[in-house]
């Protein structure tokens, strides 16, 4: 049963588009690289190495009545998730074809995803924005995918997955910023990706729960990299979008850096103020998944440490199995700006929506 609480807008900022079968890029690809998926390409597996609890990581009721997988038919997504709770826009988060060791056939499966994104999903539904995916380890290959997307009103954002094979903050993937940043573009960094090491400085866990509730290590990785290697310095007017990722652990992050940077500040010179002034300047979070503290004045503490009001975006993960619905993802006592903040005004500002 629905909320009676007072409507407000919603814009959902973290939106799972999938592909109805293994051949739906094929329009979208050159007959080189056609062939090269065909023979070649598509017998790797997508995802870590632990196995989800559900088919897909979806929700019991996502799997569309047409037979193909959770997120992968546009009809029933209008139905279940934009029409059923009136969302005004939703960004698509295609949680693949980044990565790869053939850089050059992630970067034509990049380019393919993008155009059947704007194909089959934006030009039919306008509710729907999309990120612009790209071969991310190869920032010259990225470039030229932005470079070709980024005046094209279809998209929002670049997306990026938090386990590369280098931290962020690396020269490698500075082509990547410049950019973005030439389109005024943020960069979305998403939950997953396998990395080149262990998820944890200790070694692999053994189970996915430990995959999953661990990723933020992942994320503190990428905002410790790119906030230390001077990365706001170069590029000014850079933004990133924390996405899944919680955002529980971003204040108390702020305080150690800033204790580290007060000790340590000569080995960086390159930085000019505050490790949580860069912070609090270049990132944004998304909501889900919302960390609960045990009482309710924690969590406004919580929320106003963040400074909430102005970086968090709310996010529905649909259609994962620990999807937010916008009338359970917050309690009641969010005051009613600050809820419509959250629930669309934050995300309209940042995505110019």
């Amino acid at each position: 049963m629905k909320s009676t609480r007072e409507k407000v807008p919603v814009i959902d900022t973290d939106i799972h588009n999938n592909l109805p079968s293994s051949e739906s890029l094929h329009p979208y690809l050159s007959e080189r690289w056609r062939k090269h998926q065909e023979m070649i390409g598509g017998r790797g597996h997508a995802g870590s190495a632990y196995p989800r609890g559900m088919p897909h990581a979806a929700r019991h009721d996502a799997w569309p009545p047409s037979g193909l997988a959770p997120g992968a038919d546009l009809a029933f997504m209008q139905e279940q998730l934009l029409d059923a709770w009136d969302f005004e826009y939703g960004i698509l988060n295609p949680l693949m074809g980044g990565s790869g060791l053939n850089l050059e056939y992630v970067a034509a499966i990049a380019r393919a995803i993008n155009d059947w994104q704007v194909e089959e999903w934006t030009a039919p539904e306008p509710r729907l924005k999309a990120s612009i995916v790209v071969p991310y380890e190869d920032g010259e290959l990225a470039a030229e995918e932005i470079d070709r997307r980024g005046e094209d009103p279809n998209f929002v954002q670049v997306l990026l997955i938090a386990r590369t094979d280098e931290p962020l903050g690396r020269r490698k993937y500075w082509k990547i910023y410049e950019a973005a940043t030439r389109y005024d573009l943020p960069i979305g960094i998403h939950f997953g990706g396998v990395g080149a090491g262990p998820i944890t400085g200790a070694g692999s866990p053994s189970y996915y729960i430990e995959d999953h509730g661990g990723m933020p290590q992942a994320f503190q990785t990428q905002v410790i990299s790119l906030v230390c290697e001077g990365v706001f310095e170069r590029f000014p007017t850079l933004k990133f979008v924390l996405i899944e990722g919680g955002f529980a652990w971003f204040p108390p992050l702020m305080w150690r850096l800033d204790q580290s940077w007060n000790k340590l500040k000569e080995e960086v010179p390159d930085l000019k103020k505050l490790p949580s002034e860069y912070m609090k300047e270049h990132f944004w979070l998304s909501s889900q998944p919302v960390e609960e503290p045990p009482k309710r004045e924690y969590f406004d503490l919580l929320l106003e440490q963040l400074n909430a009001q102005e970086r968090l975006m709310f996010a529905t993960d649909y259609p994962h199995w620990d999807f937010d619905a916008p009338d359970r993802a917050f309690p009641t006592s969010l005051a009613p700006d600050v809820r419509r903040r959250i629930m669309a005004d934050n995300a309209r500002e940042l995505y110019k929506l």
